[in-house]
């Protein structure tokens, strides 16, 4: 085989893969858990998309070889050596784990596997995104039909459904998935989780197709019927899930959405008022409301006669202050797997912060915590450079929605969201930045041709 004919097939294979993870995930719980009624093997089938991972690293290690486009436009970036030093230091502090016996080692190969294979999944991403036209054109379609699928899903739950609807395909809250999810056991208020593993992970999902969708909205030329339709469907969605992290998540990326699209234009003084009243009205309403069950439940997820030993709040308030202090006396971490849902397979050790950046520093330090936080400014002002694309300018919303969602929850530790979203930065990293594209859409001034002088004869001719 040539060797160019060998890297076409290769670059079409890999961004083959790349879309089917990108589609799949939203309805990889639903499909594992049902596949686990016929086999058992859950946990195997889980790890499908990382197998297909793996071929999309070897190919993507092949095209960094062999192909200098992808060298120049990929290797060259300080993001990419500031990925390759947070991923050189989760793998030295997994190896002093594993030395130092702190975890077992079922948990430390899950929290290696939690930490790194969205960033993985990014970056090969970005290099097939790079080479080909495949992914770059077919994005919307990855992204908006998946949604689309399980909106209407978390519709059904919602309004037509039995709660346990999802206890005949295999869901149990022993060995698998939870069929449902209450706020503090109170069976009147069941929260939607549609075909992902629980509520919280769902409204985190949300804010990707919904950040999209508010870019199409107020973007005349984007916008179209559809779309003013299914943004009222997602948001009732994520109503549902009762996800006061997702809620807020949701209002910092149409605010940023906002900014964006509108600028200067937003800072006026009769809007501001406006933005004044809201809040005294919602503040007003929330005292108002403080007494109200249902208010209880669906906002402060507490209520005084509530058969819950210990509200939620009460729980993410103490998991809070022990993660904290595990930072303060622990500031290298004890490696990864020791902390976050991989801890589960600790021995018994299991450590929930309720918070990844936490959960990130009780694994591998502030080191890891600062070189994280480096790559999301480094992949956000990426993708601020690149705002006149829709793609790009809703994953910056949105993700500046998921830093607030993971400030009160472990949402980079969710497989569907880190694929769906990393992936898709990496798709859009191949866009021009926008200075670049409005460069190349101007029109082109061609200087004027300048009037050819008479030669010395025929102006002397002339006088």
């Amino acid at each position: 085989m040539k060797a160019s004919t060998l890297k076409y097939f290769i670059i079409s294979l890999v961004a083959s893969l790349i879309s089917l993870i990108i589609v799949v995930m939203p309805f990889h719980g639903f499909l594992t858990v049902w596949a686990s009624t016929i086999d058992g093997h859950y946990t195997a089938l889980r790890l499908w998309k990382e197998a297909l991972l793996l071929l999309c690293v070897i190919g993507a290690l092949y095209l960094v070889l062999f192909d200098s486009k992808v060298r120049s436009r990929t290797m060259t970036r300080r993001l990419m050596w500031l990925l390759l030093a947070y991923s050189g230091w989760i793998l030295l502090r997994a190896l002093i784990a594993h030395l130092n016996h702190t975890v077992t080692d079922k948990a430390l190969a899950y929290g290696v596997l939690v930490d790194l294979r969205f960033l993985v999944f990014f970056l090969v991403a970005w290099l097939l995104a790079v080479r080909t036209t495949q992914l770059p054109a077919q994005w919307q379609r990855l992204l908006l039909w998946p949604a689309y699928g399980v909106i209407g899903f978390a519709l059904l739950q919602a309004f037509i459904l039995p709660h346990d609807f999802l206890s005949h395909f295999g869901y149990n809250e022993a060995t698998t998935i939870p069929p449902f999810e209450t706020i503090n056991n109170n069976s009147q208020y069941i929260r939607v989780s549609s075909t992902m593993r629980g509520p919280n992970p769902f409204g985190a999902y949300l804010l990707i197709p919904i950040s999209l969708l508010m870019v199409y909205i107020l973007t005349p030329l984007k916008r179209n019927r559809s779309h003013l339709v299914i943004l009222p469907l997602a948001l009732v969605a994520l109503y549902f899930t009762y996800s006061r992290s997702a809620w807020l998540g949701a209002l910092a990326a149409l605010v940023v959405v906002l900014a964006i699209r509108f600028g200067n234009r937003l800072l006026t003084t009769k809007r501001l008022a406006l933005v004044a009243v809201a809040l005294v009205v919602i503040v007003s309403a929330g005292l108002a409301l403080r007494t109200n069950h249902r208010f209880e439940n669906i906002v402060l997820h507490t209520q005084t006669n509530s058969t819950s030993a210990q509200s939620s709040n009460q729980g993410h308030l103490a998991a809070l202050k022990n993660g904290v202090s595990d930072l303060v006396h622990q500031p290298f971490g004890r490696g990864p797997g020791t902390a976050g849902p991989a801890s589960v397979y600790n021995d018994g050790k299991t450590r929930l912060a309720e918070d990844y950046y936490i959960q990130l520093g009780q694994e591998a330090g502030w080191l890891a915590i600062g070189l994280f936080l480096l790559i999301n400014f480094g992949v956000g002002y990426l993708l601020w450079s690149r705002r006149a694309d829709p793609l790009a300018l809703s994953l910056l919303a949105a993700l500046v929605g998921l830093t607030v969602v993971n400030l009160l929850s472990h949402a980079w530790s969710d497989d569907t969201l880190t694929y769906v979203w990393w992936g898709l930065a990496g798709i859009a990293m191949a866009q021009p930045a926008t200075a670049e594209l409005a460069e190349a859409s101007s029109p082109v001034k061609t200087p004027k041709p300048s009037k050819a002088r008479k030669p010395a004869r025929q102006r002397r001719a002339k006088s």
